[in-house]
C-alpha cells in the first residue's frame, strides 16, 4: 500500500514542483500553493459524486458527451471556480506567473488523488502510463487556465476575453483528451502526438507567462522610482 501511495504521488509533487521552480521572480508562499493543492484534493468527491449520478442514470448516452461534459466541463469547472473565486483576488497572486502556480497546483491536487484511487483499483503496474498521461495532462490544463487569468488579473481594459479563455480551452483541450481515450481503437497513435501539442502548448505559456511577470515588476519598477522624491 505505501508503495501504491507512493506512486501515486510522487507525480504530482515532481510536476508541481517544476511549474514552482519556475516561478524567478517572487516565489509563492509553499503554505499558500499547498492549500491550493488541497482544495484540488477536496473537489475530487463532489466531481466523483456527480459523475457517479452521471453514470448510474445513464444521463450521458454518447462519447462525445461524456467526455466533454462528463469529464471536460465538469472537472475544468470546479478547478477554474476555485481559481477564480478563492484565488484570483488574493494578495499572494501579485505577478502574471502566478496564475500558472497555482493553476498547477489546484490541477494536481486533483490529479493526486484520483491517480492514488486508481493505482488502489487497478495495481501498481499503470504508475508510469499513469504519470505520463493523465496526470501530466492536468498539470498542463492548470497551466493554460492559469495562464489566462494571470492575463485576466494583470491586463488592462476588457479582462473577459481572458476569463473566459482560461476555461473554455482547459475544457476543449481536456474533452479532446477523453475522446481520444474512450473512444477511438487506435488511441495510442493519437494520445502522444496529443501529449507532445500539449507540452508544447503548455511550455509556450509559461514562457510568456515568465515575459509578462518580468514586464509587471520592471513597470513597478518604473513607477516606484517616478513617484520617489528626489
Amino acid at each position: 500500500m505505501l508503495g501504491i501511495l507512493s506512486a501515486g504521488v510522487a507525480p504530482g509533487l515532481a510536476l508541481l514542483s517544476y511549474f514552482y521552480l519556475k516561478d524567478e521572480y517572487e516565489p509563492e508562499p509553499i503554505s499558500f500553493v499547498f492549500r491550493t493543492f488541497l482544495y484540488g484534493v477536496l473537489l475530487v468527491f463532489p466531481i466523483m459524486f456527480i459523475q457517479y449520478v452521471l453514470e448510474t442514470e445513464h444521463l450521458l448516452k454518447s462519447n462525445v458527451l461524456n467526455a466533454f461534459f462528463g469529464s471536460g466541463t465538469l472537472e475544468e469547472f470546479f478547478k477554474w471556480f476555485i481559481l477564480f473565486y478563492l484565488i484570483y483576488q488574493h494578495v499572494e497572486f501579485d505577478e502574471p506567473f502566478d496564475g500558472i502556480v497555482y493553476g498547477v497546483a489546484v490541477s494536481l491536487g486533483f490529479a493526486t488523488v484520483e491517480n492514488i484511487f486508481y493505482l488502489v483499483a487497478n495495481g501498481i503496474e499503470h504508475a508510469m502510463t499513469r504519470a505520463l498521461l493523465p496526470v501530466s495532462s492536468h498539470a498542463l490544463f492548470g497551466v493554460i487556465m492559469g495562464f489566462y487569468l494571470g492575463k485576466a488579473k494583470f491586463t488592462k481594459g476588457n479582462k473577459a476575453k481572458w476569463i473566459l479563455l482560461s476555461l473554455v480551452l482547459p475544457i476543449l483541450l481536456h474533452g479532446s483528451y477523453d475522446y481520444i481515450l474512450i473512444s477511438l481503437e487506435n488511441w495510442m497513435m493519437i494520445i502522444f502526438p496529443f501529449m507532445i501539442f500539449l507540452w508544447w502548448f503548455g511550455l509556450r505559456k509559461v514562457k510568456k507567462a515568465k515575459i509578462l511577470s518580468a514586464n509587471h515588476f520592471k513597470k513597478q519598477y518604473s513607477d516606484q522610482k517616478a513617484q520617489a522624491p528626489v
